[in-house]
């Protein structure tokens, strides 16, 4: 039985006799939404899937939190708008559209929805959105927040119950679990002095200089914290089933605080709770960084994979176990393991696993077609992608795949060439190579002469291109009255091969040649064959030295360096064993609320549990740039309680003025778990 299929039946189990069930997920549009919190959609919806299967009513509720305040600027805006911090504090509803190419969405959050939800559409996923601004200014949720204002004591309590800290004292008395957005400058930096004996009315401030009154039961500019909206919502909503990160599902994570407040306090059963894990990225991709724009988005990941494969990796994966998302040629296997269990599934010799595993993959009107992918790189390589040269050489090859056969990963397949692997991207070069020509012997010069003079004639075909190839050695050599063996004559058609390739694409090898020259347009680089008139004043000029550097931020507050402190006394080697240094790989990262200078991580330390570790790098380091990252952690250093998190350990940087904090990062070919010596 699928996973999917175990927790719809407890689903029912709880609630035998309901009409239609809910399962519910929900993001933030603080930004471009990553893949791995597709993860939420992922897990919910095939619940909803496999529900229907079994005869039953449901629904994939989904909540757009776009009412949460604005907690920081991500990269990609502060790309193009440096003024967005006095945006901080406000509801990504009210923060305006930071991106002038999109004139249809007015909010910063419009923006970023919309962008998610062209992609959701592909994948044919139908959704019930909920747009927490307008629930919340409707004042749908106004009786709840009075009700929460009168249970603050309890809340309080319930909260309390689940940290590790001890209350301060007057804490209790001054809690209230909402926020009030001030109308003066937008933001939920307001404190409220005073309650009404029936909670209905408040008296506030604000960091602004701003003083208010605020009349619940009228006024509804105001959200509940996280902890309290959560359950409220499942009271209101009617959910049965909604699935988290792992991270909320520890223990006295948030779901253990909103389980409990569902109930004492809302009288409301919370939903069957599903934890899952972190989702890897494998790989480096050249031009994939935040500076650049590109984010790990569904919209991004649908460049590489058809959207039935990413639903394939979700499904057959299960919630708690991790799995990558490949940008190195991983994504070749994946491909090949989908086309395997599709074939089988057409064939009718798929177990019932696998049925249930394609099941949730299935796209109405979609029908993918399993042309190798590995096979369609190493074609498309050679022909340019060019689609009529491809089905020509499927044919010549004995597998007749169809322009149409291969629509729909042609693309995928050139994108992930050109973007992950680009060091096999064959490009022909600007102008004639004279470094190479020169160093030809008058016989290999004349090789090249005449294969100018073939291709610039042209009237050949792909077979007859492929004759002649290999005939003008030959040629050469008995008109010189010459006879050599076939080992020697296969020896200097390989060295001729060679040769072109160097004129051409600057490279000693390269796509089958006869593929390569019929399938480019040859006005494209049969002047590089042409050897007949002079170097040129172009070509004379030599080029520039090419310095290979690295692009780095400068964290650093100036140009000048420490002063560099004397080396610590000796220690032998058994103390230096003492201390347990290993490679962890970044799998998450996170803010942690409330803290200006820390991030949460979670890593892979090969062990197959996860560790979590505390680091002030949050000015530093963008998420996007830290997850999947290799790093150097201190593992058996006792664990710390910092800022409401245990941090089991700590991530090896250097620090200098110069530079700032910079990690220290491990070359990606390294094992998590690898131990330094």
């Amino acid at each position: 039985m699928h996973w999917s299929e175990e927790l719809a039946l407890k689903v029912i189990a709880r609630n035998p006799n309901k009409e239609e069930y809910v399962c519910a997920a929900g993001i933030s549009p603080s930004g471009s939404i990553h893949i791995g919190n597709f993860r939420d959609i992922a897990t919910s919806y095939f619940v909803v899937k496999a529900l229907r299967k079994m005869g039953k009513k449901a629904r994939l509720l989904f909540s757009w939190d776009e009412f949460d305040r604005m907690r920081k600027v991500p990269a990609n805006v502060a790309a193009v708008r440096d003024d967005y911090e006095q945006y901080i504090g406000r509801p990504y509803t009210d923060v305006p559209n930071p991106f002038a190419d999109d004139p249809e969405n007015e909010t910063y959050a419009q923006h970023f929805e919309a962008e998610f939800e062209r992609s959701i559409k592909r994948f044919g996923i139908e959704m019930d959105y909920r747009h927490q601004t307008e629930m919340y200014r409707s004042g749908k949720y106004a009786k709840h927040i009075i009700h929460a204002l009168k249970e603050r004591g309890r809340i309080f309590d319930i909260l309390d119950s689940h940290r590790t800290q001890e209350a301060q004292p007057g804490e209790r008395e001054a809690y209230y679990p909402v926020s009030i957005y001030c109308p003066c400058c937008g933001k939920d930096t307001t404190k409220i002095t005073s309650l009404s004996e029936n909670c209905e009315e408040a008296e506030y401030t604000c960091a602004c200089g701003h003083s208010g009154h605020f009349n619940f039961t009228k006024d509804f500019n105001c959200k509940l914290a996280w902890k309290i909206d959560w359950p409220m919502r499942w009271l209101y909503e009617g959910v049965d089933f909604e699935p988290g990160g792992k991270d909320h599902a520890s223990l006295n994570g948030s779901y253990d605080n909103a389980k409990d407040i569902a109930k004492e306090i809302f009288g409301y059963e919370a939903p069957l709770f599903q934890g899952y894990e972190f989702i890897g990225i494998k790989g480096q991709v050249g031009k994939m960084s935040g500076s650049s724009g590109l984010n790990m988005t569904p919209d991004l990941l649908l460049k590489l994979y058809q959207p039935e494969i990413i639903l394939w990796l979700y499904s057959k994966t299960e919630p708690l176990k991790a799995f990558d998302f490949c940008f190195d040629d991983g994504i070749l296997r994946q491909y090949f393991e989908y086309d395997k269990m599709l074939n089988e599934q057409r064939a009718g010799t798929l177990d019932e696993y696998g049925n249930a595993v394609l099941y949730n993959t299935e796209v109405e009107g979609r029908a993918p077609v399993t042309v190798p992918m590995g096979l369609l790189v190493q074609l498309g390589s050679v022909v340019d992608f060019n689609p009529d040269m491809l089905q020509t050489v499927f044919a010549k090859i004995g597998t007749p795949y169809t322009k149409a056969d291969f629509a729909d990963r042609v693309d995928r397949a050139k994108f992930w060439l050109e973007q992950c692997a680009p060091e096999n991207v064959n490009r022909l070069r600007t102008n004639r190579n004279w470094e190479v020509y020169e160093t030809l012997s008058d016989m290999e010069k004349e090789q090249i002469s005449r294969l100018h003079a073939l291709i610039a004639k042209g009237g050949y075909d792909l077979d007859g291109l492929n004759t002649e190839l290999y005939a003008i050695p030959r040629t050469l050599i008995a008109e010189k009255g010459e006879t050599i063996d076939e080992k020697a004559l296969k020896a200097l058609q390989g060295t001729f091969f060679k040769n072109v390739y160097k004129l051409l694409i600057d490279k000693e090898k390269g796509p089958r040649l006869y593929l390569f020259l019929f399938a480019i347009n040859p006005e494209k680089y049969v002047g590089l064959l042409d050897f007949s008139y002079p170097m040129t004043e172009e070509e004379a000029k030599k080029p520039e030295a090419v310095v290979e550097t690295t692009v780095v931020n400068n964290r650093g507050a100036d140009d000048l360096p420490d002063e560099f402190p004397p080396v610590k006394d000796e220690i032998d080697l058994d103390t230096f064993d003492l201390v347990d240094l290993r490679v962890c790989q970044i799998v998450k990262a996170q803010e942690i609320r409330k803290s200006h200078s820390c991030l949460k991580l979670t890593l892979d330390d090969g062990t197959g549990e996860p560790r979590v570790i505390v680091s002030s790098i949050k000015q530093q380091y963008a998420i996007d740039e830290l997850v999947g990252r290799k790093i150097i952690v201190i593992a058996n250093l006792k664990p710390a309680r910092l800022t409401g998190v245990t941090s089991e350990g700590m991530l090896l940087a250097a620090t200098n003025h110069s530079c700032g904090c910079q990690l220290i990062f491990v070359d990606d070919s390294v094992p998590a778990g690898t131990v330094i010596h």
